[in-house]
């Protein structure tokens, strides 16, 4: 990031694109060593020129694996190394490290058309694959707006699912319960009176309630989490948080469990505020209480997405746990350019048959939920 300059950064930088995209976001994490080539991301960023000037620019990483992406690709690797005998990496992506969290891939210069530069920006993707001998180039969670231009550019499309929680203009959290049944809600009641009956309090930290020094505590809940299961990855270190609680302090939502009685600090949930979104990106706990997860993870974050009038609150990949407690089964977006034909057109076979048994998923467990239809 520092090559390319926070001057160039902030010439395609609109207030509403995603924290995750900002330049202290992606330059913290480089700075701390978080993305390095020895943890098999290469910093490998791509900006468009037009008449001299910067027009565009996409975070890109040149990845000697496939960990820490959430678009799972495993099996095409198998098949390119084991059935083709090709070597499927290195790969090009383009994408925020560690984060599955929609946002425009590519950051636009105000006053220029990103449906014209996305053309440009997918032919750039092809050439510089070619040129770092990588197998292919994925643009990860991007919007559908994206998606939709970077695939009539030639690009492959793939679906994905997530869940999600979705404002359906709520003045309350007891108004968004009405969309349950009354045994649905009577059960996150006692689920949060339960929490509040064990000594637990909730605080919301973010600006200038935030500081450097919490940066210990986030960094050993986060660790608490990674290290409990083993496809758990450190990938961050407690420079990254100690950095970003000062430089992103804005941006960022803390939820702190305490005890009521000693004031000890029981877990926690490290969270990223956008224009329109919440990003609930890492949570643990340093001592376990019954339906404590639910609280610092799902009803605190969507207090906050009421409170602040944001249109969703996105708390990251995995959990069908999440159905029950109003997070809904949305469609998540990926485009990738296979250089080998052969690879391509078994990819492209793949995804044929894997969009609809994705969208039928979602329809499924949408109509499994039985929730009341949200207000038009």
């Amino acid at each position: 990031m520092r090559e390319l300059g926070e001057a160039s950064h902030a010439a395609v930088s609109a207030p509403g694109d995603s924290p995750f995209t900002s330049f202290a976001w992606l330059d913290t994490l480089e700075r701390t060593g978080c993305v390095a080539p020895e943890r098999g991301w290469m910093p490998c960023h791509l900006s468009l020129h037009e008449a001299g000037e910067i027009v565009a620019f996409a975070p890109c990483y040149l990845k000697g694996n496939s960990e820490g992406e959430f678009v799972f690709d495993h099996a095409w690797a198998r098949f390119a190394e084991g059935s083709l005998g090709i070597s499927y990496f290195p790969k090009l992506i383009a994408a925020v490290p560690f984060t599955p969290a929609t946002g425009s891939r590519l950051l636009v210069k105000p006053g220029h058309s990103r449906e014209r530069l996305l053309p440009a920006f997918a032919e750039g993707l092809r050439r510089v694959a070619r040129e770092l001998s990588a197998s292919s180039a994925h643009v990860l969670f991007p919007t559908a707006a994206e998606v939709t231009g970077l695939c009539d550019a030639g690009m492959a499309r793939r679906a994905g699912v997530q869940f999600q929680w979705h404002n359906a203009g709520h003045a309350s959290f007891e108004q968004f319960l009405e969309r349950f049944n009354s045994k649905r809600r009577n059960q996150i009641h006692r689920e949060r009176r339960e929490v509040r009956a064990q000594g637990v309090e909730i605080e919301v930290l973010t600006g200038s309630d935030l500081s450097a020094e919490l940066a210990d505590f986030v960094h050993q809940f986060y660790r608490s989490t990674v290290d409990k299961y083993f496809w758990g990855r450190p990938y961050l270190n407690r420079e990254f948080f100690e950095e970003i609680l000062v430089k992103l302090r804005e941006r960022i939502l803390l939820v702190v469990a305490r005890d009521r009685s000693s004031g000890e600090r029981l877990a926690g949930a490290f969270n990223v505020l956008g224009e329109r979104a919440l990003y609930g990106r890492y949570w643990g706990a340093l001592q376990e209480r019954n339906f404590l997860h639910f609280e610092v993870c799902f009803y605190s974050g969507i207090e906050q997405a009421i409170l602040r009038g944001l249109e969703r609150f996105e708390p990251g990949a995995g959990g069908e746990h999440k159905l029950s407690r109003g997070f809904e089964p949305t469609e998540t977006h990926s485009a990738h350019h296979l250089e080998d034909p052969r690879l391509d057109r078994a990819v492209r076979d793949y995804l044929s048959r894997e969009k609809p048994s994705v969208l039928s998923e979602i329809d499924a467990v949408r109509r499994e939920m039985r929730m009341k239809p949200r207000p038009a």
